[in-house]
């Protein structure tokens, strides 16, 4: 009989074994449960920021906005909505603008938001990217959206598309918040919303309350251990050799 060579299989083995010449392993961390699963938990309402695309009197995606923040309440949540009205275009004013500064301060408050927008021309308007836009990447050391969740909803005049929903994913996506899987599009949403503007009883409705149910539950899953959920190996090397750099200015 031939002889059986044994073949090293990179996709076997425990920690420890990997043969990984491109990885400082003093910044490769294991997994940490305790992180993860901190016994020390909040104990506080989750807080949910809600945002809405746009200004019409009788704004679609704002009554979607406010039956969500509803929902939320009903839940045990605290939500605040950002009225966008006078919220200057980005570039337009600098970061100490009122509106602005009232933006800034609820994204920092908030632990997870709802994203509101009507489908405009096939995407969403430019009044919900204008209020994404302001919120900053990082403020001091501080990113202000990192590990946060976030649900997604759009609302449409005609038939149900998915063109804005998928447009925020992206942002959400980009501003490593941790948008949840479900989401919610009302289609010819004239007819869904009764004089009072609040929502009729539909598979829409129905929507609609399983996306706040999965963002509360996936917010008091994550809210403790956001910052270690989107903690990278990258960023730990830039860290250190930033540090590294300034040690060695400082010797000479």
């Amino acid at each position: 009989m031939g002889s059986t060579t044994n073949h090293h299989n990179p996709t076997s083995g425990t920690s420890g074994n990997a043969d990984l010449p491109n990885i400082d392993p003093s910044l490769l961390e294991q997994p940490s449960t305790a992180a993860l699963f901190s016994p020390q938990r909040a104990t506080h309402a989750p807080r949910f920021l809600v945002l809405y695309g746009s200004l019409r009197e009788r704004s679609y995606s704002r009554l979607v906005a406010e039956e969500s923040a509803r929902l939320l309440q009903a839940l045990g949540g605290e939500t605040r909505m950002f009225n966008p009205s006078g919220l200057p275009l980005v570039d337009d004013a600098d970061d100490d603008h009122p509106k602005v500064r009232e933006l800034h301060e609820l994204v920092q408050w908030a632990e997870g938001m709802v994203w509101s927008s009507p489908e405009r021309h096939g995407a969403m308007t430019g009044l919900m990217k204008t209020q994404i836009d302001w919120i900053p990447l990082s403020m001091g050391a501080v990113r202000p959206t990192q590990g946060k969740t976030l649900a997604v909803m759009q609302v449409s005049g005609g038939s149900q598309s998915f063109n804005a929903v998928n447009q925020m994913r992206v942002l959400g996506r980009w501003m490593r918040m941790l948008t949840i899987p479900n989401q919610s599009s009302v289609a010819k949403a004239y007819q869904e919303f009764d004089d009072a503007g609040r929502m009729k009883p539909s598979p829409y409705y129905d929507r609609v309350v399983d996306v706040v149910e999965e963002l509360m539950k996936f917010t008091l899953l994550t809210r403790d251990a956001a910052a270690y959920l989107v903690d990278r190996y990258s960023e730990r090397k830039e860290t250190a050799a930033a540090l590294s750099s300034r040690m060695k200015q400082t010797s000479i």
